[in-house]
C-alpha cells in the first residue's frame, strides 16, 4: 500500500482558468472556490471527503504578499487571483479537526518569518486540539516583498535561508522536548499540578535564533510533531534528510522519481536515518474522465490552452517571484539561450539555480515556446478513468519504490469528489491505499506501512 495527501493551495478562479483547470472541471457545478474561499464549508466538505478516502492529510499552502514586481505593478496578480487573496490557515485546522476523526492537516509555516517558540507554541497547541493529527510544511520562503512585509529589507540568501531553518527546527524540537512525558502530576490532596524538575529550560544560542524556554504548554499527544518538506533543491533535500518525516516530490518523470528517491535515501543514510523512516510523496495530478477518451480530451485540452494570455502571464509571473526579475519585458519570439546569457551578464545578485532550473530543456526555444510547452503541474501519465489511473499509479509505485503521492487539483467539489469517490475506491479495490485508519495520531497512520 501506498499513502495519499492532498496539497490545496487556495488559489482562486483566475488562476485555476489560467492553468486550465476550472473550464474542463467546474463548468456548471457549484462549489466554486472563487466565491467560497472565505468560507470553511467548502474546506469541510474537503476535509471529510478526503477522510472517506483513507487520505493521511491535507497540506495546506501559505503565502504572504501581494505580488507587484511583475510589470512593476500588482495588476496582474490580483487580475488573475495569483497566490492572493489568501486566508490564514492557521485557524482552519481546528474548525476541520472538529468535523473529522482521522485526516491529518499540514499547515504551512515559514522559518524565515515565524519566531520559533512562536511556531512551537501555536503546533503545540494545534496538536491538543486535534488531538494528535497536525504536521506542518516547513518552507524558508523565498520572495522579497513577503519579507518586506516583516520588516526586512529583502529575503537573506538561500544558502542562509536553510542555514537559519536548520537553527530554527532546533530550538522548535527543543521546545516540544522541554516538558517530560511525565511532568504534569495533577495531584489535587497535595497541591501539585506539574513537577518542576521535570520541565526544562533550552537557553538556546545559536548564530541567528535565542531561546530561553521552556515551552508554556506540554507537548502534545504526538510529543514530536511531523515535518513535511516542500524543498526539492539540494539543501532542501539535506534538510529533509536530516528533519523531516517526508518530502513532497517535485518531478517530471519516472527517471527523475528513481533519481530523487535514490538521492535521498543516500542522504538518508549519511544523517543515520533509516530510508525506510521516510516518506517521499510524488506530486502529481490526476486527470480523470469518466471514459479514457474524455480524460485524453481534457489533457488536450489544458496542453491547447497554454497558448492563451493569462497562461503564459501566470507563468511569467512565476518565473518573475522565482528569481526576482521581471520577465514581462522579454520578448517571447526572443530565444531562451539569449535570455540566459542577458540574465548571467547583466543581474549578479539573483539565483542562478534558479535560473538554471527554470531553463533546463529549453534549448532551441524561444521564451513563447518554453511557456506553451510547460505545465504547471505534472500528470505522470495519470490520465483515463478512475480504473486507468489506479492501474497506472500502482505500477508506478512498484517500479519506483515510492511511499505515495501527494495530488493536487483545483479546490471545488466536484474535483475532489472525482478523488474521493471514484479514484480513491479504484485504488482501495486494488488494495494500495487503505480502507481504515489503524492509527490515532498522523505520526501513527504516516509510519502505518
Amino acid at each position: 500500500m501506498f499513502h495519499m495527501g492532498l496539497y490545496s493551495t487556495g488559489w482562486c478562479i483566475q488562476t485555476a482558468t489560467a492553468y486550465g483547470w476550472t473550464p474542463l472541471l467546474n463548468g456548471v457545478f457549484a462549489g466554486e472556490h472563487e466565491r467560497e474561499w472565505m468560507k470553511p464549508d467548502l474546506y469541510i466538505d474537503v476535509a471529510t471527503s478526503l477522510e472517506r478516502a483513507g487520505f493521511d492529510f491535507l497540506l495546506m499552502a501559505d503565502g504572504n504578499h501581494v505580488g507587484s514586481t511583475f510589470s512593476g505593478s500588482a495588476e496582474a496578480a490580483l487580475r488573475l487571483g495569483i497566490s492572493s487573496p489568501r486566508n490564514d490557515p492557521m485557524p482552519l485546522v481546528p474548525i476541520l479537526a472538529q468535523r473529522t476523526k482521522h485526516l491529518a492537516f499540514v499547515p504551512t509555516v515559514s522559518s524565515t518569518f515565524y519566531p520559533p517558540f512562536l511556531a512551537a507554541r501555536l503546533f503545540s497547541t494545534l496538536d491538543h486540539i486535534s488531538e494528535g493529527r497536525v504536521g506542518f510544511n516547513l518552507v524558508t520562503s523565498f520572495v522579497p516583498e513577503a519579507a518586506q512585509n516583516y520588516g526586512l529589507e529583502t529575503i537573506p540568501p538561500k544558502a542562509l535561508r536553510y542555514e537559519m531553518a536548520g537553527e530554527w527546527i532546533d530550538i522548535f524540537k527543543g521546545l516540544q522536548a522541554s516538558w517530560e512525558p511525565d511532568a504534569i502530576v495533577a495531584d489535587h490532596e497535595k497541591a501539585i499540578f506539574a513537577d518542576h524538575t521535570k520541565v526544562h529550560r533550552l537557553d538556546y544560542v545559536g548564530k541567528y535564533f535565542r531561546c530561553r524556554g521552556p515551552l508554556n504548554t506540554m507537548p502534545g499527544p504526538q510529543g514530536k510533531i511531523p515535518m513535511i518538506e516542500a524543498g526539492n533543491s539540494p539543501p532542501g533535500r539535506d534538510l529533509a534528510a536530516r528533519h523531516a518525516e517526508a518530502l513532497m516530490a517535485n518531478v517530471q518523470s519516472v527517471a527523475d522519481m528513481k533519481s530523487l528517491r535514490e538521492d535521498m535515501h543516500r542522504r538518508l543514510r549519511a544523517h543515520g536515518r533509516d530510508p525506510s523512516s521516510f516518506k517521499l510523496l510524488f506530486l502529481v495530478r490526476p486527470i480523470i474522465g469518466d471514459t479514457d477518451a474524455d480524460a485524453q480530451r481534457q489533457a488536450q485540452a489544458i496542453v491547447d490552452l497554454r497558448s492563451t494570455r493569462e497562461y503564459r502571464e501566470t507563468q511569467l509571473w512565476f518565473m518573475d517571484q522565482l528569481t526576482g526579475l521581471d520577465f514581462s519585458h522579454y520578448d517571447l519570439e526572443r530565444p531562451c539561450t539569449e535570455i540566459i546569457a542577458d540574465i548571467a551578464a547583466n543581474k549578479g545578485g539573483i539565483d542562478r539555480s534558479s535560473v538554471e532550473l527554470l531553463f533546463k530543456g529549453t534549448e532551441g526555444k524561444t521564451l513563447g515556446e518554453m511557456l506553451s510547452s510547460r505545465g504547471f503541474d505534472v500528470d505522470l501519465g495519470l490520465i483515463g478513468t478512475p480504473e486507468t489511473v489506479a492501474a497506472k499509479m500502482g505500477e508506478l509505485m512498484q517500479e519506483v519504490g515510492g511511499d505515495g503521492f501527494l495530488l493536487t487539483t483545483t479546490t471545488n467539489r466536484r474535483a475532489i469528489a472525482e478523488i474521493a469517490d471514484g479514484l480513491a475506491p479504484a485504488l482501495r479495490r486494488r488494495g494500495l491505499i487503505r480502507d481504515h485508519y489503524e492509527g490515532k495520531t498522523f505520526r501513527d497512520n504516516l509510519h502505518e506501512f
